[in-house]
């Protein structure tokens, strides 16, 4: 007999939970969830090789922040991404080495810097972003534009959210 939603199901499971008491939206969540991580990864790799051959993956994601958001304290970049001062910290210096960063003394705080681009850094960065948004472009071609706003909105929501628990 199929549940109309008006009694819950004698097994005390939702309509949503099935017979196996798991939540099979939220199992579908973190299938696809999942996946997308795996592919994000593998082309924040790609992108960070774009940028610059000896570049980490996860160093592209600072580099995003700065050219967003302008020149930011280490300790903001961390809080940001939810890491450590110490692994900011040698990021940073990676990406000052490659000559794609640098560092001024904080003219509110002498004791902190301000990390932002070099001119070289935000030159390769453009050339590196618009690519990558030509390729979702082509991979979304044949979505609704308001289909992409909506993506981007939930999206948003679910990073809101994770930052509010942290």
């Amino acid at each position: 007999m199929h549940n109309t939603g008006a009694e819950p199901p004698a097994n005390g499971a939702s309509d949503a939970e099935g017979a196996t008491g798991v939540d099979q939206a939220f199992l579908a969540l973190e299938r696809e969830l999942a996946v997308f991580l795996r592919r994000a990864r593998a082309t924040s790799g790609e992108m960070a090789r774009e940028m610059h051959p000896d570049l980490e993956p996860a160093a592209y994601g600072l580099l995003v922040r700065l050219a967003d958001a302008g020149r930011q304290r280490a300790t903001d970049l961390a809080g940001y991404f939810g890491v450590g001062k110490a692994t900011m910290s040698r990021q940073l210096r990676a990406l000052e080495m490659l000559g794609l960063v640098t560092r001024a003394q904080d003219p509110a705080d002498g004791r902190a810097f301000l990390v932002q681009l070099t001119d070289e850094g935000r030159e390769r960065f453009r050339r590196v972003r618009s690519a990558r948004r030509a390729q979702y472009a082509r991979r979304l071609a044949g979505w609704e534009r308001g289909e992409v706003a909506e993506l981007a909105r939930l999206l948003h929501r679910l990073n809101g959210a994770q930052e509010a628990e942290e």
